[in-house]
């Protein structure tokens, strides 16, 4: 991820970012603001650094990625037990059913 500008103009686009309200203590507020103002930076910017900090330290945790991946196996299970379903109850064969693949690859 590539941090903001440090001249505090936000380079997103309206429809390239969502937003979020964050509630915060005035104390850590208060911090945020004069780290952001040491740093000739924004609120903004900084709390897009700590996220992206935050981000990838839990990407490297690997009980996390053990969550994902049963996740995704389970969603993978109920997709074939959904396609199952379809297929018996329109009569279609489950090769039918198959979810395509994109061509050329």
């Amino acid at each position: 991820m590539t941090t903001p500008p440090v001249d505090g103009t936000d380079r997103h686009t309206p429809d390239s970012v969502k937003t979020l309200a964050v509630r915060l203590e005035p104390d850590i507020h208060t911090q945020l603001t004069l780290i952001a103002q040491l740093r000739s930076s924004t609120i903004t910017a900084e709390i897009r650094q700590a996220l992206a900090a935050h981000i990838a330290l839990v990407k490297e945790n690997t009980d996390l990625v053990s969550q994902a991946e049963s996740a995704m196996a389970e969603i993978e299970r109920e997709a074939a037990a959904r396609r199952e379903a379809i297929a018996s109850l329109f009569g279609t064969d489950q090769a039918e059913m198959k979810p395509r693949t994109a061509r050329g690859r």
